[in-house]
Order: structure tokens, then C-alpha cells, then sequence
């Protein structure tokens, strides 16, 4: 069977399910399996797959089928203008959380030299990709999972940056090293009775201590906010994203915490995402 045949019969297969990009990932799977980049195996769609190879593409769109995300078997994620390692020990990157970057880099322009803290590190797409732009700014990493921390020292040493990052495996509650010019965090921020919600190939798959808020959504921001008014120099800035109904409720807890709140910035969907505030007491 040629590779059109079988892009083409699972995309089906997908599409049965709902699976609004179903011949997109198809086609990513392919590539996969090919060890080729996409458009090379689109524009050699004629030739025939080897049964090895044809086996290994149906096991993948079979976990697909179960709705297990494109990213976690292909073991990457595109992110800001960069590839990242990942695997279901670590939440995926989302867009969205591209606005924390750009934030960063807009705040930081005039900077020469900064040092960063990144509370809850995850795969490092934060603090990589800031790094990775700025090569005199240096920074530290904190997450409570090994795994995580495993994974972001694989893609600092992929994107090169692994000399400018200290990794820390540790709670922020127990973390005092150091003092900060500017703190990033994406924290889990979905209440506890919505996680049954989200949709099959979230809550099936992806880790729940990188999704649960607590009860309220609020429980793990307001931990960052507090430990890091500690760890932050005055005049320093705080950028938090957080759901986008919890803008009220966490500009109260920065203001209570010492912050002034300098913007709310919002994604792609125009929702309220992430939160610019600066230490003044």
C-alpha cells in the first residue's frame, strides 16, 4: 500500500472520532515514522510503505485513536520558534503560554544582564526560550517532578543554554536561593471540580499535578505569589498566567503580597491570560 493510501484511511479512522485535525496528524505521524520532515513525504506520497513501517504508523494512530496528543508520540512540541523534547511526565507547551516570552522580552529589551527564576519548569519553555533570545541573562529553574527537571536539562543542552541554568528539584515553598530581577510562572490554575471537563486527551493524559488549582484554581498562584515576593528584588517583576476568569482575584492577592499590578495581557483568544505585576514593597 502507498503512503497516500494509508494517510488517507487514517485519516478516516480519526475523523470517526471526531478528531478535528485528523489528517494533519496523519500526516505528522507519517513523518514520523519516515523520519522525515512532512512535505518530503507528501511530495513522495507514491511510494509504497514497508510493513514494518506500516505497522509501527497504525500502533501510533491507534493510541491517537484513544485520543493520547499528537505531541506525546512524536516527543515533541514546537514553542516559540523552537523544538522541545517532551514526554507525558510534563504538561505541553501551549501558544498561549508564548505570551509570557513575549512579555519578557518587551519588559526586558534595554537589559543587559537579568537573572530569571522559572517556578514550576516543566519541559523549560519559558526560561529556555528567553534565554535562548538573550545570551547574557541567566536563570534558575524550580519544579517539585524529577521527570520535568530531567527534561528541561535535555532541551537546555539541545538549544544550548545549559551554562546559563541552575535546575532545582524542590517545592517553592522550600526554595531561598537567591534574589530575582524577574520571576515567571505558569502554575496549575483549573479548579479541582473542572478537571472532569477538559477534554480526553488533556485529563487522560497529561500530568494532574501541572493542572490541578485546588479547589478555588487559586491554590498553587497564590503559593507562587507569596514565596516570590520573598525571592524577588524590589522594583522586580512577577508574570503569572493564570485561567481567564481569575483576573480579579489574583491582582487582590499580588496587591496583598506587595505587587503593583502593571497590565493583564491576552492571548490569542483574546482572553485574559497572564499577569505583569512589579514588587514595590
Amino acid at each position: 500500500m502507498n503512503i497516500e493510501n494509508v494517510i488517507k484511511k487514517a485519516f478516516i479512522d480519526l475523523k470517526s472520532k471526531n478528531i478535528e485535525s485528523a489528517l494533519l496528524d496523519s500526516e505528522i505521524l507519517m513523518s514520523k515514522v519516515l523520519k522525515e520532515d512532512r512535505s518530503s513525504v507528501l511530495l513522495n506520497s507514491e511510494r509504497s510503505l514497508s510493513n514494518q513501517d506500516y505497522k509501527n504508523f497504525r500502533e501510533l494512530i491507534s493510541n491517537r485513536l484513544k485520543f493520547k496528543p499528537i505531541a506525546y508520540l512524536t516527543g515533541q512540541k514546537s514553542f516559540w520558534k523552537y523544538e522541545f523534547e517532551i514526554n507525558n511526565k510534563v504538561l505541553i507547551p501551549r501558544p498561549d503560554s508564548e505570551l509570557i516570552v513575549e512579555q519578557v522580552l518587551k519588559i526586558c529589551q534595554n537589559k543587559q544582564k537579568i537573572k530569571i527564576l522559572d517556578v514550576g519548569v516543566g519541559s523549560g519553555c519559558l526560561i529556555l526560550s528567553i534565554l535562548k533570545e538573550r545570551k547574557h541573562f541567566s536563570g534558575v529553574g524550580v519544579d517539585l517532578s524529577k521527570d520535568c527537571i530531567n527534561v528541561c536539562k535535555i532541551n537546555a543542552i539541545k538549544l544550548k543554554v545549559q551554562n546559563r541554568l541552575k535546575l532545582f528539584k524542590t517545592d517553592i515553598d522550600n526554595f531561598d536561593l537567591g534574589k530575582y530581577d524577574l520571576i515567571v510562572s505558569n502554575p496549575p490554575y483549573i479548579k479541582k471540580l473542572d478537571l472532569k471537563k477538559l477534554h480526553k486527551d488533556v485529563i487522560n493524559y497529561e500530568p494532574k499535578l501541572a493542572l490541578d488549582g485546588g479547589l478555588d484554581g487559586l491554590s498553587k498562584i497564590r503559593k507562587v505569589i507569596k514565596k516570590s515576593s520573598e525571592l524577588v528584588k524590589l522594583n522586580g517583576k512577577l508574570i503569572i498566567e493564570i485561567a481567564s476568569d481569575q483576573k480579579k482575584m489574583v491582582k487582590k492577592i499580588l496587591i496583598e503580597n506587595g505587587f503593583f499590578v502593571n497590565k493583564v495581557a491576552k492571548d490569542l483568544s483574546k482572553n485574559d491570560r497572564c499577569i505583569i505585576s512589579t514588587k514595590i514593597k
